[in-house]
């Protein structure tokens, strides 16, 4: 498979006359009523929609966030962005895609409220989150009926984000791209016959499959409802992981950064350095002992049956998805297969409790992307794009946490991406 990503760098916002793309000075052009009108085409949304812009470095705060989600086009090769979502269920990871680097959709408002997040674009709030860098077209959403199912209201808000992405890219595809990133992998018959004097490395992708809207799709499918399944880097890549996810926003894995996992980046870089990177393996998070049983005892025996001496395992979430995690890392090693986990850690706000729910021996090489209860004010901004008082019912968040002079006191638990478990956050850690 061959996958060839044309990039736009998006370095300005701005609305126009036409949405497009001014190759001279970088900037982004959106038509904002032509926008409204195409995601309040979905009669579950309600007449009150908006469309704002979300410049870096401004005063400017973004929330309650659902999604981030990368602008994309395919503009050669078979299928289309977003499969199963906004196209027919094509496979995706080979030919060329447009994407608008440096330019995202957020979609906000008051969706599930408790599991949303926060953007903030300047201040020490920015410092929490890469999205903070991205020139973001703000998507604020509303209901139609206030007691609407909350899974068709989910599934309107994710597919106005889709389509917005979409419809961006696609209006500056006839545009040359700034740079093409090409990347290319071999099948699996092949994979596992090269480089016989480097290990056979894998990648365990878990995603958030609980139900009750925490849930993620592959083709359109919702993962919850699959078996562990093999699929391409270059898949990943290309968009056929999307999020329905309405979970805590500092680990949410938003469409953005599963387009640009930075786990699968930096192991096609390393490819035929350091490992031969075979393949991922995607599989669910569940709720019933069963489930968990069941999945992560048929990920770790695809692992073994492709003989891989190690695999990377990343988490999406916490609490619950931890048993899912250490079964997942402790089934591996007594199969053979080395493991290295990525995580967060809930260890409270003094940074003293039990970081996991659960651990094993086994899982003795382990990356931590951070302590989600650790505790920050945010100062007042000139604008907020949303509603403010979201802030005294997320996750992270408390009744009280919006004070009376705009600041907001919240864990990093309520910060888009601020301890993402893809390593798709701004955190950082050494040895002193």
């Amino acid at each position: 498979m061959k996958l060839e990503l044309h990039r736009l760098f998006v370095k300005g916002l701005k609305f126009g006359e036409k949405t497009g793309f001014d190759k001279s000075s970088g900037v982004l052009s959106v038509n904002k009523a032509e926008l409204l009108e195409l995601i309040s085409d979905d009669a579950l949304l309600g007449k009150n929609l908006d469309v704002d812009l979300a410049i870096p470095g401004d005063k400017t705060r973004v929330m309650p966030v659902k999604d981030v989600i990368e602008p994309r086009w395919k503009i050669e090769g078979k299928g289309q962005v977003f499969p199963g979502m906004l196209s027919s269920v094509e496979s995706v990871g080979e030919g060329k895609t447009l994407v608008l680097t440096g330019a995202a959709v957020l979609t906000a408002g008051k969706l599930v409220r408790f599991q949303e997040g926060i953007i903030d674009m300047s201040g020490p709030g920015a410092d929490y989150t890469p999205y903070s860098k991205t020139f973001n077209v703000v998507l604020v959403l509303e209901p139609a009926d206030p007691n609407m199912d909350k899974h068709d209201y989910e599934k309107a808000c994710r597919m106005a984000g889709l389509k917005a992405a979409a419809y961006l890219a696609k209006a500056c595809a006839d545009v040359a791209a700034d740079k093409v990133d090409a990347f290319e992998v071999a099948n699996i018959r092949d994979a596992m016959n090269a480089m016989p004097e480097l290990p056979k490395v894998g990648y365990l992708y878990m995603l958030q499959t609980q139900g009750l809207l925490h849930d993620t799709y592959l083709y359109g499918v919702d993962v919850k409802r699959i078996l562990p399944t093999i699929l391409s880097p270059l898949e990943v890549m290309d968009g056929a992981i999307t999020s329905g996810n309405c979970v805590s926003a500092c680990d949410k894995n938003s469409t953005y950064s599963h387009l640009n996992n930075p786990v699968i980046a930096d192991m096609l870089k390393r490819h035929g350095k350091d490992f031969n990177f075979v393949t991922c393996i995607v599989t669910n998070e569940n709720v019933t002992l069963a489930d968990k049983q069941r999945s992560s005892t048929y990920a770790t025996k695809l692992a073994a049956m492709l003989g891989l001496d190690g695999v990377i395992i990343t988490e999406e979430g916490f609490g619950n998805p931890d048993a899912d995690l250490i079964m997942n890392c402790q089934k591996a090693e007594r199969l053979g297969v080395k493991t290295a986990l990525l995580t967060d850690e809930y260890a409270g706000q003094d940074g003293a409790s039990q970081s996991l729910a659960d651990s094993c021996p086994e899982g003795n090489a382990c990356v931590t992307a951070g302590n989600a209860n650790e505790v920050i004010t945010l100062p007042k901004m000139d604008k907020v794009i949303g509603y403010a008082e979201e802030a005294n019912v997320i996750a992270g968040g408390w009744n009280g946490s919006l004070a009376a002079d705009g600041s907001i006191t919240v864990e990093l638990q309520a910060i888009t991406g601020a301890t993402s478990e893809l390593g798709y956050t701004k955190l950082g850690a050494y040895t002193i």
